[in-house]
C-alpha cells in the first residue's frame, strides 16, 4: 500500500477512541523510540554533575531529566509538523504519523504546543536566570526543523538546540556561566553535529533526490574524514573541561571507553550503508553513558 492511500484511508477510518489516539500522539512524539531523549539528555547530566561538583541538588536532577523528555517530544511534534510534506517522499519516514494520515498537522502543533506549556510549569522550580535561558531552548527547539530548508547546517541548529540543556544547568545549579559550561556545550554542540550526520546519511540519497539539506550532503564524499575530525576535537574539548574541574583518572577512562566506541563509529560508517550508518548513530547512546559514567564515578571516588 503506497503512502498516499494508507493516508487516504487512515483519514476516513472513522472516530477513534481517546486511547487509539494516544497511542498515536506516543507514537508522534518517538515514545516507542527514546533514543532522542537519551541523546540529550546525557549531555544534560554531565553538566549537571560538573556543576554540581559530583552532588548536584537531586529536585534540579528530576526536574532537567523530566524537562528534556517533554522538549525533545515537543521537537519530535514540530519536526514532524515541518516535514509532513517530506516524510511520506522518503522510505524510512513515510510511516510517520502525519504522513501516515495518522494524526492530522494541526494536531502535531497541539501537542507541540501543550508539551511545551507543561516544561515551562517545571521553570517554576528553577531560579529566573534560567527561566530567561529556557527562551532560547524553546525558540532553537520550534526553528531547528526547518533549517533543512534553508542551508546545509541544520545539525549546527539541531547541536545548539540539544546543548543548550547545558548552560541552563549551570545557571540552576550555580547561577553562573562559568568557562567550562560554555566548554562543555561547544563538546555538546559537535557531538550532535558527528550523531545527526551519521543520521543524514542514512537520508543522504532521499534528501538528494527532494532537495533537503545536510551536513551529510555538504560533507559529500569527506563525510567520514570530517566526522572523524569533529569526533576528535570533541574529546579534545571533554579532555578540557576535565582538567578546568580538576577530574581524576575514572573520568579520563569514561573518555577512552568513549573513544573507542567513536573508532567502531568509523568502522561501521567506512562502507556507507544506511543500516550500518544508523546503527553508528544509535551507538552514541552507549557513548553518553560511558562518560557520563566515568564523570560520576570519579567525583563518587575522588578524596
Amino acid at each position: 500500500m503506497s503512502g498516499p492511500e494508507v493516508k487516504l484511508e487512515s483519514l476516513q477510518s472513522g472516530p477513534v477512541s481517546w486511547q487509539e489516539r494516544l497511542r498515536r500522539y506516543a507514537l508522534l512524539i518517538r515514545l516507542n523510540r527514546p533514543i532522542g531523549i537519551l541523546l540529550l539528555l546525557w549531555p544534560t547530566l554531565w553538566a549537571l554533575w560538573v556543576a554540581g561538583d559530583g552532588q548536584p541538588p537531586w529536585q534540579i536532577v528530576l526536574v532537567f531529566i523530566c524537562g528534556v523528555a517533554l522538549m525533545r517530544s515537543a521537537g519530535c511534534a514540530i519536526n514532524d509538523y515541518a516535514d509532513r510534506h517530506i516524510d511520506g517522499l522518503v522510505e524510512r519516514t513515510r510511516l510517520r504519523p502525519i504522513a501516515a494520515g495518522l494524526v492530522t498537522p494541526k494536531e502535531a502543533l497541539g501537542v507541540f504546543v501543550v508539551l511545551c506549556l507543561i516544561a515551562f510549569l517545571l521553570l517554576f522550580f528553577l531560579n529566573w536566570q534560567t527561566k530567561l535561558l529556557s527562551v532560547g531552548a524553546v525558540i532553537l527547539a520550534a526553528v531547528y526543523p526547518f533549517m533543512k530548508r534553508y542551508t546545509h547546517l541544520p545539525q549546527v541548529v539541531l547541536g545548539a538546540a540539544f546543548g543548550w540543556a547545558v548552560p541552563m544547568s549551570f545557571m540552576a545549579v550555580g547561577e553562573s556561566l562559568p568557562l567550562v559550561s560554555w566548554v562543555l556545550f561547544a563538546a555538546t554542540l559537535l557531538w550532535a553535529l558527528v550523531y545527526d550526520t551519521q543520521y543524514a546519511m542514512v537520508d543522504r540519497d532521499d534528501d538528494l533526490k527532494i532537495g533537503v539539506k545536510s551536513t551529510a550532503i555538504l560533507f559529500g564524499r569527506h563525510d567520514i574524514l570530517i566526522i572523524g575530525i569533529l569526533q576528535l576535537i570533541m574529546l579534545g574539548l571533554m579532555v578540557w573541561v576535565g582538567v578546568l574541574v580538576e577530574r581524576g583518572l575514572l573520568y579520563y577512562l569514561g573518555l577512552s571507553a568513549g573513544a573507542v566506541l567513536f573508532v567502531h563509529q568509523q568502522l561501521l560508517t567506512r562502507e556507507r550503508k544506511p543500516k550500518a550508518c544508523f546503527d553508528a548513530f544509535l551507538n552514541n547512546n552507549n557513548f553518553g553513558l560511558l562518560v557520563f559514567l566515568g564523570l560520576m564515578l570519579d567525583y563518587l571516588f575522588s578524596v
